[in-house]
């Protein structure tokens, strides 16, 4: 879990400067992105940005954005968008709640995609897990209505436990007949083994 998940109170002095002085300058570049009323594809956990970037392709009209924490992924999916140029895709390395904290607000969700999330099998890391209440919570509080929200994971027992999660959530519900948004056979679907799809979307 990163740090600043962890409840501020329990932080310290430094912890809640950093914390802040991160959020400002994420602040600042997603006004800088996004300076005018939008709506998003919103991509978390997207790792080198191979099915972002397909998908940006597809639909050059619409806005879409992927955020993942790890440096290295970040660095080659943002080669992508330089060497392609797509004026409609950026990747950030930030945390999805924080970054949801962090959007401006004429700034709306669409669509988000998470795709094959590290499933942290074990029953005591069970809290790592991405699709938390605070995170379904944030997403919905930044989503237009009817928007969807698209998950994929190769294991059984995550996929079962995200889709309790969205059944006892208030804020989305589980759309069976709603077609998948876009196919594209991204890195991790390429290495993992059979897979399941789930789609909900915004009550």
């Amino acid at each position: 879990m990163p740090f600043w998940e962890h409840p501020t109170s329990a932080a310290s002095p430094v912890v809640i400067a950093e914390q802040a002085a991160r959020r400002a300058m994420l602040s600042a570049t997603l006004a800088a992105l996004y300076p005018e009323p939008t709506s998003l594809i919103f991509e978390i956990g997207c790792g080198h940005g191979h099915f972002l970037t397909a998908y940006a392709a597809a639909h050059p009209k619409i806005r879409c954005l992927g955020v993942d924490l790890v440096t290295q992924r970040i660095e080659r999916a943002n080669r992508k968008q330089t060497r392609l140029k797509f004026n409609n895709l950026a990747f950030l390395k930030a945390d999805a709640v924080e970054t949801l904290a962090c959007l401006p607000a004429h700034v709306r969700l669409a669509g988000i995609f998470v795709l094959f999330p590290d499933p942290w099998p074990k029953r005591r890391y069970e809290h790592r897990r991405l699709l938390q209440t605070n995170l379904l919570e944030a997403l919905a509080a930044r989503a237009e209505p009817g928007a969807w929200l698209a998950i994929r994971s190769d294991d059984l027992c995550y996929y079962e436990w995200c889709n309790n999660q969205i059944v006892n959530n208030l804020s989305f519900k589980i759309a069976p007949s709603t077609p998948w948004p876009f196919e594209h056979t991204s890195y991790f679907q390429e290495i993992k083994g059979p897979y399941q799809s789930l789609i909900a979307v915004k009550r």
